[in-house]
């Protein structure tokens, strides 16, 4: 990525943007969130390929097209993984004297004095764009599976060592398992499964939501793998019959990971399964969240508010905790004591006070809580509302002052008022502490590098017309000022999919993307609350009042190109 300070001087020497709307267009990329090369590059106000062309032409340095490179896999050896990673360069040649590297950033000055040292090679900078970097170490990072033991690599082991049960081959294991965790770091896996079968072990990621299959291992291994990943998190290694959780922690160049370890018996050999949180990412911004202009300002205005319930509903995986997290960063101030109960501390907050749950000590959701309204809290948040006693700690609380936010399992909003009653939590209760309900699923949104148009077949708009009222979604579509009229048929409205690249792993996708409906508490709802009123009542009654369903808002997500409808249609029937 090219310095700020040395992009702004390309954007007015080569008059890619005028030079007095350059501030303008930064203080954007700001808002937004984004770097302002990033920003550039997703409002299409110039192309990556041009961008660096036009780099290339500042530095006064060639342009490479490293599609068309093969890079000899010596050359990756030269320059430790991490750093090729963090500062975005790629060796081309090597010899004894000198060296050629690509690099998007050519105004990092230090890491070319570290690396001129470290080698003692001259240095001849190439200038090649970061996408095209990132899919070259890609390479790499896909190299070290051939490394990996084979099972005649085993079998010989075997041989030369005798019993394969004993930790002659640790260090392979160590390797091993350490790989298995920085790849998935790198591929953005939010969970590793390590499954035994009756002839190997399947890795699987975690992917955006998905699992795929990333490697095969020899059956041999699975013993010595579950030793070290045991070692690792602090558990019996000579328990085989009973599920243990442990935690792991890991960093290095770039990265700071907390893995929450699960290990289940199965009948060919422990099942593990690891959850990696990252402790150095920082909670996104509502906006980045995917929020509409009406959900935020409703979310915004329940936040000022210094008493009552916020929950965040949907199955688990549906960001709910990101969600929570992203309202406490609004809230975080030093005006305020917040407190937080949870299963597990996902993210690391300044300023705010986190407590974790261990029932292995008795200090359980219900417990926590209940030690938090000693602590003088202004905003309480609860990890997950489970069971009676959370429930009606949790509406106490928010009745007598406090600001109070946390998760329901429930599969909309208008069934997190049921849930709570369902729970033993009288209705006028719930009528009166309730604010604001979200509920939320998680879409992966379409790769940026590989989009393309189509338009809807028959099939797809009938399976749509099932789950949804189609003169209902053409009107948000009309409000929304997406389409001209609400009589327009569907198949001549443009949607979007990605065909499936190298930087999305040829699945199309890249990232994920929320789609939501918020229920805000009113007199119309509380009255129906208050004398119980059926499920369906209730969401007409949200209906009338301008919530938009979490399908609704999926579409809209469809239309502008974020996500594909085949997304939000999958997501909708969780």
């Amino acid at each position: 990525m090219i310095n700020k300070n040395e992009l702004k001087t390309i954007l007015a020497k080569e008059n890619i943007v005028p030079e007095k709307e350059i501030v303008k267009v930064a203080v954007a990329a700001q808002m937004a969130g984004k770097s302002l090369e990033a920003y550039l590059i997703d409002k299409k106000i110039i192309t990556e390929d041009k961008l660096y062309a036009s780099a290339a032409k500042h530095f006064n340095l060639p342009i490479i097209d490293l599609s068309k490179q093969k890079i000899d896999k010596k050359m990756f050896e030269q320059i430790p993984e991490a750093i090729a990673t963090i500062h975005n360069l790629i060796i081309l040649e090597s010899d004894q004297k000198s060296i050629q590297i690509a690099t998007g950033n050519p105004g990092n000055l230090e890491i070319f004095e570290f690396l001129n040292k470290k080698l003692n090679k001259k240095i001849t900078l190439n200038i090649a764009t970061p996408t095209q970097i990132k899919e070259k170490l890609k390479e790499l990072q896909k190299n070290w599976k051939s490394e990996l033991p084979s099972e005649k690599d085993n079998k010989n082991k075997d041989a030369e060592h005798g019993d394969s049960s004993l930790p002659q081959a640790s260090w392979t294991a160590e390797k091993i398992v350490t790989k298995i965790i920085e790849y998935a770091i790198k591929q953005g896996a939010s969970d590793i499964h390590l499954e035994a079968g009756e002839k190997d072990v399947i890795v699987r990621y975690r992917i955006d939501g998905i699992l795929h299959d990333s490697m095969v291992l020899p059956k041999e291994t699975h013993a010595n793998i579950v030793a070290r990943i045991k070692i690792l998190a602090n558990l019996k290694i000579d328990e085989h019959r009973l599920p243990q959780d442990g935690r792991i922690k890991m960093s290095g160049e770039g990265y700071k990971t907390s893995i929450r370890v699960s290990t289940m018996p199965a009948i060919e050999g422990e099942k593990i399964v690891m959850r990696l949180l990252n402790e150095k990412s920082e909670a996104l911004t509502l906006e980045q969240l995917g929020f509409q202009p009406r959900s935020l300002a409703l979310i915004k205005a329940n936040i000022k508010k210094p008493h009552g319930l916020i929950l965040a509903t949907g199955p688990t995986g549906s960001g709910k905790t990101t969600t929570l997290y992203s309202v406490l960063h609004i809230l975080n101030n030093p005006q305020v004591n917040i407190s937080t109960i949870e299963d597990p501390i996902e993210y690391r907050m300044p300023r705010v006070n986190q407590a974790q749950v261990n029932t292995k000590v008795g200090f359980t959701f219900a417990s926590g809580l209940r030690a938090l309204l000693r602590q003088d809290p202004d905003i309480i948040m609860v990890g997950e509302i489970r069971d009676q006693e959370t429930a009606e700690i949790a509406i106490n609380a928010a009745l007598t002052g406090h600001l109070v936010i946390s998760t329901l399992h429930t599969n909309d909003a208008p069934s997190a008022l049921f849930r709570l009653h369902d729970m033993g939590v009288p209705s006028f209760l719930i009528a009166a502490t309730t604010n604001l309900i979200i509920a939320q699923r998680l879409a992966r949104k379409i790769c940026p590098n590989c989009i393309q148009s189509y338009n809807l077949d028959k099939a797809t708009i009938a399976e749509l017309d099932q789950i949804i009222s189609l003169p209902r979604l053409l009107a948000s579509l009309k409000k929304e000022k997406m389409i001209a009229t609400d009589t327009e048929n569907l198949d001549s409205i443009l949607f979007y999919r990605g065909r499936g690249c190298a930087q999305c792993d040829q699945t199309g996708y890249k990232g994920r993307i929320g789609i939501y409906e918020t229920l805000e508490m009113n007199d119309g709802l509380a009255a129906l609350v208050n004398r119980q009123a059926g499920l369906a009542e209730i969401k007409q009654e949200a209906e009338k009042q301008g919530m938009m369903s979490m399908a609704e808002d999926g579409f809209i997500k469809a239309k502008n190109g974020i996500t594909t409808l085949e997304e939000v249609l999958r997501v909708a029937r969780e």
